[in-house]
């Protein structure tokens, strides 16, 4: 009889308990938490009182050295593809054209006075293959690749989640790869007419035939 009373008497209690927590928790909530930034010393301190955030209008801050999701500022990228290599995943790709010499000074220079020698037609990355490891900026030497505050974000199309960050259209790369094989195939050219003169220069020293030194 007295273990029956004695369980009443446990339940009434634990009733009581979780009712006064619940009441706290409601008069307490005509006070705003208030709207402290992970980062702020005094995030733990803030008063009791409504969390609840009103999503998407209202979206808790992310830390200042958190990895959320990438961004090439492809103004700096200099196309040398370490952060290819270095990813684990291979989650972002890379295609690269050799600027020509008379391209230069429109290809331009990185923010510390850097000479891209590349054009970049193609940079993606997958934003829903990437882990936010980091190892792609660690490596970056122009710290062109960084990770942005955006830590929340969806698409309906998983073709949206491929970012897109090169630096020309499709008819402008190719327009920039006629040009550059054009230049190669008038170099190779050049180069076989030297070839072709110096053999010739040597057989006829070999017959003993004067040789005309231009």
């Amino acid at each position: 009889m007295s273990e029956y009373f004695g369980n009443i008497k446990t339940g009434a209690v634990t009733i009581a308990a979780g009712m006064g927590i619940t009441l706290k928790h409601f008069f307490n909530a005509i006070h705003r938490k208030g709207d402290a930034g992970l980062d702020d010393v005094d995030y733990f301190r803030q008063v009791d009182g409504l969390c609840t955030l009103q999503y998407p209008r209202e979206v808790i801050p992310t830390p200042k050295h958190g990895r959320y999701r990438l961004y090439n500022k492809i103004e700096d990228c200099i196309g040398c593809g370490q952060c290819v290599r270095a990813c684990p995943i291979s989650c972002i790709t890379m295609e690269t054209i050799k600027v020509a010499p008379d391209d230069m000074a429109l290809c331009g220079k990185t923010s510390d006075g850097q000479q891209k020698k590349f054009w970049i037609p193609v940079f993606d990355i997958d934003v829903a293959k990437c882990m936010t490891c980091g190892i792609c900026t660690t490596v970056c030497p122009t710290e062109c690749l960084v990770h942005t505050p955006v830590s929340d974000f969806s698409e309906f199309d998983r073709s949206n989640f491929i970012y897109h960050f090169g630096n020309l259209s499709h008819l402008e790369a190719e327009a920039k790869r006629r040009k550059l094989a054009e230049i190669q195939a008038k170099a190779q050219a050049e180069k076989e007419k030297k070839a072709a003169e110096a053999l010739k220069a040597s057989k006829g020293g070999e017959s003993g035939e004067p040789i005309n030194v231009l």
